[in-house]
C-alpha cells in the first residue's frame, strides 16, 4: 500500500491546491448587485429568478449564489417564527377593504353601493379568516337591493399544504328569497398549488344549513360543502382570482362563484372589477334561480 501511495504522489493535488479549491467562489459584481436588490425587496419570486439565471450566466458562482439565497430564506423563517411567537391577539392581521358600486340582474335589476372587508391572521399552527360584505341600493324611498354576509373560518395546519377547517357563515338576502341563513361546516383543506405567483386552495366537508325563507318556510338540512380559492398574479401589478363555493343538499342547493381582476394603481391601492353568479336550485315561488352581480371597486390592501 505504501508503494502505491508513493507512485501516485505526483498525481495527487497538493495541500495548496486543496486549500485553494475550498476557498469560496467570488460572485461577479453584476450578479451580486441584482441578488442584493432582490433580497432587499423581500420578494421570494425575484430571488428565485436571480438564482436560476445566475447559474446560466456564471456557472462557477451558481452554488455560492444559491447558498446566499438559502441563508436569506433561513434567516427570514427564524425572524418570522420569532415574530409570530411574540405576537398578541390583535397582531399579524392582514387584509383588504373594498368599496365600490354594483349592478345586478336576476331577481332585481338595480345598481347600488358595495363594501367588503377580508381579514386573515397567519400563525404557526392556526390561520383565521374573517369576511364581511354588504350590498345596498335605495331609491325614491324604496330599497331594491339588500344583501349581507358575515363569515369566520379557522384553519388548523397539519403541514405546509394540508389543514383542517371550520366555517361559520350568516347571510341575508330577502330579494333572493331568504331573510336569514346560517351555515356551519368542518372538513379538510389542501393547498394544491403554492407558488410565488399562484395559489390554489381546495376544501371539502359536511355542513349544516338553516334557512328562513321570505314565504315563511323554514328549512334545516345536512349538506356537503366545497370551495375553490384560486389566485394568480399575472404580473407584479395585475392579479386574477376565482372563488367558488357550493352547498349541495336534498332541498335547496347553492352554488356561487366570483371572478375578479385587480390592477394596482399606487402603493396598496388597486382598481378591481368582478363578476359574481349565485344559483339556488329551489328558490321560493316567484323568484328566479340565478342572480348575477357586477362590481367595480377600489381596493385597499394592508
Amino acid at each position: 500500500m505504501r508503494l502505491v501511495l508513493l507512485l501516485a504522489a505526483p498525481f495527487l493535488p497538493s495541500d495548496e491546491a486543496m486549500v485553494a479549491s475550498a476557498e469560496p467562489v467570488e460572485v461577479p459584481a453584476a450578479i451580486r448587485a441584482m441578488l442584493d436588490a432582490a433580497l432587499a425587496s423581500g420578494n421570494e419570486g425575484e430571488v428565485a429568478t436571480i438564482v436560476k439565471y445566475a447559474r446560466t450566466a456564471d456557472p462557477a458562482s451558481g452554488d455560492a449564489v444559491a447558498r446566499i439565497a438559502d441563508d436569506w430564506r433561513a434567516r427570514r423563517a427564524r425572524e418570522r417564527q420569532t415574530r409570530i411567537e411574540r405576537a398578541g391577539l390583535f397582531d399579524l392581521w392582514t387584509g383588504r377593504a373594498e368599496v365600490g358600486g354594483f349592478v345586478t340582474t336576476g331577481n332585481t335589476d338595480s345598481a347600488g353601493v358595495t363594501g367588503i372587508l377580508d381579514l386573515t391572521r397567519e400563525g404557526l399552527e392556526w390561520r383565521h379568516k374573517l369576511r364581511a360584505q354588504a350590498d345596498f341600493q335605495r331609491a325614491f324611498g324604496i330599497t331594491t337591493r339588500e344583501h349581507y354576509l358575515a363569515a369566520y373560518e379557522p384553519n388548523w395546519k397539519i403541514d405546509a399544504r394540508q389543514y383542517v377547517y371550520g366555517a361559520a357563515q350568516y347571510e341575508s338576502d330577502r330579494f333572493f328569497g331568504y331573510t336569514d341563513r346560517y351555515s356551519a361546516s368542518a372538513g379538510a383543506g389542501l393547498t394544491a398549488i403554492q407558488q410565488p405567483s399562484m395559489t390554489l386552495n381546495l376544501e371539502l366537508g359536511p355542513a349544516f344549513r338553516h334557512t328562513e325563507f321570505t314565504d315563511s318556510n323554514v328549512e334545516s338540512s345536512i349538506a356537503a360543502r366545497g370551495s375553490i380559492d384560486f389566485d394568480w398574479k399575472l404580473s407584479p401589478g395585475l392579479t386574477l382570482t376565482q372563488d367558488t363555493s357550493a352547498y349541495l343538499q336534498r332541498f335547496n342547493s347553492t352554488i356561487s362563484g366570483t371572478t375578479a381582476i385587480a390592477a394596482r394603481l399606487i402603493g396598496p391601492l388597486s382598481a378591481q372589477v368582478s363578476y359574481t353568479v349565485q344559483y339556488e336550485s329551489m328558490p321560493p315561488i316567484g323568484r328566479v334561480s340565478t342572480d348575477t352581480t357586477s362590481r367595480a371597486s377600489l381596493v385597499y390592501t394592508f
